[in-house]
């Protein structure tokens, strides 16, 4: 029997607003994933930590500081420096349309704004597992 999608939801830094990441990680365990829920107020150390003690499939950032061109750059690189190669770093919250297509280019997946359906979230995480993880 396959095990799960896990995926770690975490809010990096010192954005206090964590309802949409509540309502992402809620919907997502309806979708039949596991989901650990990190908290506020992480540093990027503590998510790629958790996330590798977790063995998560997915990283899931959720952003409205403004911060998301410190943020996921340097997240990204300390999953390089851990070998996370196969897992998935994606997120969602306020960022500009310019910034999400630099932040692809570096390597982050799909980036969701406000009110994108957390339906589509999901499949797209489901489809990104299908094809990178063997679970």
């Amino acid at each position: 029997m396959k095990r799960p999608i896990r995926v770690l939801v975490a809010k990096v830094g010192l954005d206090g607003h964590d309802r949409g990441a509540k309502v992402i990680a809620a919907s997502w365990r309806d979708e039949g994933m596991e989901v650990i829920y990190t908290g506020l107020r992480q540093t990027p150390e503590m998510v790629v930590n958790a996330a590798l003690q977790e063995d998560v499939d997915v990283i899931g950032i959720s952003i409205l500081s403004g911060a998301h061109m410190t943020v996921f750059p340097k997240i990204l690189r300390l999953m390089k420096e851990k070998g996370m190669d196969d897992v998935l770093l994606t997120g969602g919250g306020i960022i500009p349309d310019e910034d999400m297509e630099e932040l692809k280019k570096m390597g982050v997946g799909e980036l969701f704004a406000p009110g994108t359906p957390t339906s589509v979230t999901a499949e797209y995480i489901k489809n990104w597992v299908s094809k990178h993880r063997d679970l």
